[in-house]
């Protein structure tokens, strides 16, 4: 039933109508060159973190299972905070809550960094998760506006500048844990750089209201998987939509892991020092960055559920290989296996739920993005209590596991268009 639904042909993306039959204008590409430098900002400043957690988790005596239930107050905060963007963007536009969004997480990230109690810590993520959302969405809503004017996909390309970041964060943080810069020391100069640099942004933003050349619901011809909002939602739409959410799960408990924990892998249970252990980070993150620019190219000649079924092979195999003959080199390469596997999951699940029939453009959008967050939430804890009965290399199957959840419901996704 669910390959039923993914092999037919997807509609047009509604959005990339609306733009001018020129092409783009000086003004779209600075504005494509602002949403680019929001993307970076967004992940190189949690990144200039994450690092350092071991550090955190030292200072405060925190157990594995504290550790793990202490950082899911990011994604909590995420999911409470997150569904206020609507309401902002359409308050204050989408270009002025992505530079504030990025400039309040910085400092929330800072506050993470010097918190003296586990209650200031818990509060800082919390703020910080919620901040990260808004400007997510945000950035993403102003990409899509970009998008629509240039009339071809660059969305892809925004999320691989992300990648840019989250790497130039993690060496970030590298070179301050060997130079021996304090932590409080080091993101608050990470902070002023990147909140500089976001502000910097905001007048190249498009101006103007977030839904220009956005089709209304009413307009669009029946027949085309666009139709009114009236349509009802029929059970193997919800069942894709369903398996869609856990293969963008699977792509978020992947990064998770990295985040959270491969530093922590690498430092602790294998000996490596804090400056080595750090590269099972930057090779999952840099491995993902590869995967996404190669990604258009690879869904294009094999299919979207062909890319997701290899990568997802990838992440299975590759790490667990790793864990199954753990070393230092070989982990980091293990991390690289997972990240380049799941590079595509979650541009793919989002592109695919925006063409569900029966749903208004950017329901089905919003549904994966929202729920998706599930897989940061329930990550952390649930490697912590594994990691605390058994040790964390077993905490780590659950890479293994998000790997096979993915080739499993890679059916959802279409296959490769004929003609």
């Amino acid at each position: 039933m669910v390959r039923t639904m993914a092999d037919r042909p997807a509609p047009p993306d509604p959005s990339l109508t609306g733009a001018s039959p020129s092409g783009p204008s000086p003004v779209d590409r600075r504005a494509r060159s602002a949403v680019a430098a929001l993307f970076f900002t967004n992940g190189a400043i949690p990144a200039n973190l994450l690092p350092r957690y071991p550090e955190i988790k030292d200072a405060l005596q925190l157990g594995n299972t504290a550790y793990g239930l202490a950082v899911t107050a990011m994604p909590i905060g995420a999911i409470v905070v997150g569904p206020a963007a609507a309401w902002m963007i359409r308050r204050f536009g989408s270009g002025r809550v992505a530079v504030a969004g990025t400039m309040a997480a910085a400092v929330c990230i800072v506050a993470a960094g010097v918190s003296g109690s586990v209650a200031m810590l818990v509060a800082a993520l919390f703020l910080a998760g919620g901040m990260d959302a808004l400007t997510d969405v945000a950035q993403n809503s102003h990409g899509l506006r970009v998008e629509r004017r240039y009339r071809r996909s660059i969305i892809n390309s925004f999320h691989a500048v992300w990648s840019v970041g989250a790497v130039t964060g993690g060496l970030m943080a590298a070179g301050a844990i060997a130079s021996g810069l304090s932590l409080g020391a080091h993101l608050v100069v990470s902070g002023v750089v990147f909140s500089a640099v976001a502000l910097a942004c905001l007048r190249l933003c498009l101006p103007g209201r977030d839904d220009d050349g956005r089709d209304a619901p009413e307009t669009r011809e029946p027949g085309t998987g666009q139709e009114a909002a009236s349509s009802r939602v029929g059970p193997r739409a919800v069942i894709v939509l369903v398996a869609l959410v856990l293969i963008a799960i699977s792509g978020t408990m992947v990064e998770d892991a990295g985040n959270s924990w491969a530093t922590l892998y690498l430092s602790s249970s294998l000996g490596a020092p804090h400056a080595v252990a750090a590269g099972g980070f930057i090779a999952l993150v840099g491995a993902q960055f590869i995967g996404r620019m190669l990604g258009d190219r690879m869904s294009d000649r094999f299919g979207r559920r062909t890319v997701a079924r290899a990568g997802g092979g990838v992440c299975a195999v590759g790490m667990g290989l790793t864990l199954a003959m753990p070393s230092v080199a070989g982990t980091i390469a293990g991390f690289a296996c997972a990240g380049f596997g799941v590079a595509t999951l979650v541009p793919a699940a989002m592109s695919q739920a925006d063409r569900l029939p029966g749903l208004r453009p950017g329901t089905g959008l919003t549904l994966v993005s929202w729920l998706m967050r599930i897989g940061f939430l329930a990550s952390p804890p649930l490697v912590g209590m594994v990691a605390d009965a058994v040790g964390l290399r077993f905490g780590l199957l659950t890479i293994v596991a998000a790997g096979v959840l993915t080739l499993i419901c890679s059916s959802a996704l279409p296959g490769r268009e004929r003609g």
